[in-house]
């Protein structure tokens, strides 16, 4: 199948991590915003804090696109889905241009600029050099002469005759033009902490933020950086149609319209959730109901299913251990076999209690065993499950794959929980084992995306309908809920 698209778009990358290619990303898509041009933006990678202030930016969902989760062919499809053709679309990469999967760097930020064939911004951290960066960049144009690297902006300038030369230093030697000078000025306007950037819902002075975008902006040259992103190829594509392709984007549904509701737990301690993720649930006919850990009152008590992403529970904690009225809707939840799906920051919440910078804070109590927050993260990277024990939500034999990235572990017990799960790659939970199991309760460290593992939104759909009609046969002939 062909899809043509003309999609104006660029990726901005950057040599390593911390090159400032999120501050510029934000700076070029905010200054667009503001001339009212139509801009979307996308994630190379699975990342959720990115992705999250792209989204924050741009009034709209970004997408992550990765090609290790998804393969090539899925990933450039989200791509043509999602991206628009009067304005443009930006992707902002991970890590370094060419570091991905292994040596070769198989699905690295230049492989996906290259699937999707887009233009490359090159942000460069400029503190103290002037022509090495030049040569850095002319490094980049030897590795791959494929990748369309088509200009620079060099970061961390300290003053005009800083950026004077290196400026034509790098016209000189690569033949690449500079785009852009940001002052030394913007490192540091998002600030740090474990797990990455500052969450947007975390950021106390994002009201100042708008301004300190403008600043950058004026230090880049959006007229060429426009013409830049106009001049990517059309998009003709041609998929390599697998059978698992024709499920891509789908969820399976009943043919009987029953109409699941499943709570979200969504808020500034839980808010990993991918877009794709809810909408496959909605999707498949289920109604989202959001809620708050932290600030719900009333709980709703008709739910079929809750759905709780990862986020920063140790960073809420005080406040979630005070909740109690919200802890005890999850315990006795659990209890009713309502089918929960925790990740991450979900399997924290429904642990007994979570140990922080050496204090003790309860949690639901629905998992039998505390988990404490290290200072170095436990487990980071992609990972791969194969399901091998009976479960509510995916049958034995099924294959996941996600990520993990977490701070916390679980503290071992004399009799450690049912787990579903093998770790073919990565961490888990413990002992290669991911997948908690107890009762309707899944509980792992593996974040999955809907796009990737389209048996996800299947799991959860099904086992959410299963409990609903558990429910009208117990509650028959007068008190049926269905579509």
């Amino acid at each position: 199948m062909s899809i043509l698209h003309n999609a104006p778009r660029l990726v901005v990358a950057g040599l390593a991590g911390d090159s400032g290619k999120s501050i510029v990303a934000l700076a070029i898509l905010h200054r667009l915003r503001q001339t009212g041009m139509p801009v979307r933006a996308f994630k190379k990678g699975p990342d959720y804090i990115d992705a999250a202030w792209l989204s924050w930016v741009t009034g709209e969902p970004a997408r992550n696109l990765d090609t290790w989760l998804m393969g090539f062919d899925r990933a450039a499809q989200s791509f043509h889905e999602h991206a628009i053709n009067e304005g443009v679309n930006l992707v902002e990469g991970n890590r370094g241009l060419f570091d991905g999967f292994d040596a070769r760097g198989t699905h690295s930020t230049a492989e996906l600029a290259k699937a999707i064939q887009a233009p490359v911004l090159l942000v460069m951290n400029a503190a103290k050099m002037t022509r090495t960066a030049a040569a850095l960049a002319l490094g980049c144009q030897r590795l791959d002469p494929d990748l369309n690297l088509a200009g620079v902006i060099l970061n961390r300038v300290h003053g005009a005759r800083h950026e004077s030369i290196a400026r034509a230093a790098m016209e000189e030697v690569t033949n690449l033009p500079v785009v852009g000078a940001v002052p030394a000025f913007a490192e540091g306007v998002l600030p740090s902490r474990h797990l990455g950037l500052v969450t947007p819902s975390d950021y106390a002075a994002i009201n100042e933020l708008p301004a300190m975008l403008e600043k950058i902006a004026a230090s880049l040259d959006m007229e060429q950086i426009l013409k830049i992103a106009d001049s990517a190829p059309e998009l003709p594509h041609t998929f390599s149609r697998r059978p698992q392709d024709d499920d891509f984007g789908r969820v399976s549904t009943d043919s009987e319209e029953i109409i699941p509701r499943i709570a979200v737990i969504r808020d500034a301690a839980f808010n990993f959730y991918y877009p794709e993720n809810l909408e496959a649930l909605s999707a498949g006919g289920a109604e989202l109901r959001f809620v708050s850990s932290l600030e719900a009152m009333q709980l709703p008590e008709d739910v079929d299913a809750i759905y709780i992403g990862g986020g920063f529970p140790e960073v809420h904690a005080a406040r979630l251990g005070s909740n109690s009225g919200f802890l005890r809707w999850l315990a006795e939840s659990a209890a009713r076999n309502v089918p929960i799906y925790a990740e991450c920051g979900g399997l924290m919440l429904l642990s007994s209690g979570l140990q922080w910078q050496g204090k003790r804070y309860a949690m639901a109590g629905v998992l039998p065993f505390d988990v404490v927050v290290e200072t170095v993260p436990q487990g980071h990277g992609y990972v791969e499950l194969e399901v091998t024990q009976p479960n509510p939500f995916y049958a034995p034999g099924t294959v996941l794959r996600g990520h993990e990235f977490h701070y916390s572990r679980i503290v071992p017990q004399a009799e450690m929980p049912v787990t579903a799960c093998a770790v073919r790659r990565g961490t888990g939970a413990f002992a290669k084992r991911d997948g908690i199991v107890q009762g309707s309760v899944w509980a792992s460290y593996t974040h999955l995306h809907a796009a990737a593992s389209p048996k996800w939104a299947e799991g959860l759909l099904r086992a959410a309908r299963t409990y609903l009609r558990s429910l009208n046969q117990e509650s028959q002939p007068c008190c049926q809920r269905a579509g």
